[in-house]
């Protein structure tokens, strides 16, 4: 369906303000610049990924530039597939901090930047522990295994993850430092909230470019200041030294090594990005205000996910790819949910990953001013995870009890797992009677130490036990209205069936 370039009125689907749902495609122009804003939204993460790797590897200048590049391509390019082929929900991939934690860990076990192994070797070990990784994803996508723990996963289970998506980024560095620029970031944050929540109705400008808006204002007056010499926050150095082509190819740092202890160490970070992204899927289709996905789409979104961490791998970004949680966030300030907005954004990602000086350009942006784009996006999914308990009986204790315990203990273990010294957490685990012989193998230590420092999979798999050991009717957890709001099996065509089908939109069978 087409919306015609003058709609000023909101869509409300499923009891969300809805501007450009799913299947909307509004005019090119704007939809030009409707997924620039979708792909801004995203851009701290995809910047602040590749430069902690490429801190730890010791990766100069123009190394530095190539990965930032090699992300955005990736990016684009999981995106479009996504969104065409695999879920076809309008959700931006990238890079993932699930995955960061264990590369750095396999970094730091190669010697890091300080010795040891060179940096391009160590970039081909992850890329090697990425492609395993991803391939295994592959499996438990197509092969429906998520999809068929859905029926366990109730609305106060997802509600704890997607809550959790929100909270966990609390502490990144573009929040929490000590020398951030707190007036920008603050002008920033005010700037967003204002044009998307107080002048929305004044303007459909307003309303649908809040983002776009309220970085173009601050990093205006940021650029101004700096140029007049007031203040030293905007650097333009980067755009005049980038190259005016860059070219990007597979395989561009070596060929990949395949160690077995490392690729045991991303494939947890792998499955916590998993568990994200199931908790993702439904964020996204409670912002679009469409109904809780079914199996079905669930399965194919993560397979292919699965084929973006191996695709990322092959390209050498040193990192997974995954569903961003920011874009989740843009969808529900702006209203714009349009698939065809966000492919457009994702060719957007494509051509700056190529073309030198557009990428320096984002390069520029302050810190301060993304740490306050994030603050208005995290925010936002919060309060969409807790929007979920709407569907469950919040008088009943036993709720109460899982989602207090399972977003406590999401926050709490992580701290104490990262606090632990080297080596604690293995010797402890060795100590454990009658399995401590298992528990104590480094790859088994690893893996259950990155595991249980993810937020996301502590929470949600706490959440997860208590939900369905702890005795209450289906009315209670909410399975009930869960149920009635999930999309029915038919709704979600996979690609195969599509192309065999010549796009028809008759009936569909569903394929499990």
């Amino acid at each position: 369906m087409t919306e015609p370039d003058d709609a000023t009125e909101a869509r409300t689907d499923g009891g969300n303000m809805v501007t450009y749902g799913i299947e909307d495609k509004p005019p090119l122009g704007k939809s030009v610049l409707l997924g620039t804003q979708h792909w801004l939204t995203m851009i701290g993460s995809t910047i602040a990924i590749p430069l902690v790797l490429a801190g730890v590897l010791g990766f100069n200048g123009g190394q530095t530039a190539q990965l930032i590049a090699t992300f955005f391509l990736v990016s684009g390019i999981a995106t479009l597939a996504q969104t065409t082929i695999g879920n076809k929900y309008p959700i931006v991939q990238g890079g993932t901090f699930s995955m960061l934690g264990p590369a750095i860990a396999i970094v730091a076990a190669l010697g890091g930047a300080d010795g040891g192994a060179s940096s391009t070797v160590m970039m081909r070990e992850l890329q090697g522990a990425i492609i395993v990784a991803g391939a295994v994803e592959v499996l438990i996508g197509y092969l429906g295994i998520f999809g068929r723990l859905k029926r366990y996963m109730g609305p106060i289970v997802i509600a704890v993850v997607i809550t959790l998506i929100g909270l966990a980024l609390i502490s990144v560095p573009q929040i929490i430092s000590a020398n951030q620029n707190w007036y920008l970031a603050g002008l920033t944050l005010v700037l967003i909230t204002l044009f998307s929540q107080y002048l929305d109705d004044y303007s459909q400008v307003f309303k649908l470019f809040p983002v776009l808006l309220g970085l173009g204002g601050a990093y205006l007056l940021a650029l101004v200041l700096s140029v007049a010499g007031v203040v030293n926050i905007v650097d333009l150095s980067p755009i005049a030294e980038a190259p005016l082509v860059r070219v990007i190819t597979p395989f561009q740092w070596g060929m990949p090594l395949f160690t077995t202890s490392f690729i045991v160490g991303m494939f947890a970070g792998m499955l916590a990005s998993a568990i994200e992204s199931f908790g993702d899927y439904h964020s996204v289709a409670r912002m679009a205000g469409e109904g809780a996905p079914n199996k079905k789409r669930v399965n194919h979104g993560l397979g292919m996910e699965g084929i973006g961490n191996v695709f990322a791998g092959i390209m050498g970004t040193g990192n997974g790819s995954t569903s961003y949680t920011e874009n989740i966030g843009a969808i529900g300030i702006t209203g714009v949910a349009s698939r065809y907005v966000v492919q457009v954004g994702a060719i957007v990602m494509i051509l700056v990953a190529f073309i030198g000086p557009f990428g320096a350009f984002v390069t520029t942006i302050p810190n301060a001013i993304v740490g306050g784009l994030f603050l208005a996006m995290f925010a936002q999914i919060v309060g969409v995870g807790l929007s979920q308990l709407q569907h469950v009986d919040m008088n009943q204790n036993r709720n109460v009890f899982v989602l207090g315990f399972g977003l406590f203990a999401g926050l709490s273990i992580p701290q104490y797992i990262s606090g632990l010294e080297s080596g604690a957490l293995e010797t402890g685990l060795s100590n454990v009677p009658v399995f401590g012989a298992v528990l104590g193998i480094p790859e088994v230590a690893q893996t259950i130490s990155i595991v249980m420092g993810t937020e996301i999979a502590v929470g949600g798999l706490a959440a997860f036990i208590l939900d369905n050991t702890i005795p209450g009717t289906d009315e209670e957890r909410g399975l009930t209205q869960w149920e009635e709001i999930t999309e029915d099996a038919d709704e979600f065509e996979p690609f195969h069936q599509q192309l065999l089908s010549g796009g028809d939109s008759g009936p569909k069978v569903a394929d499990d």
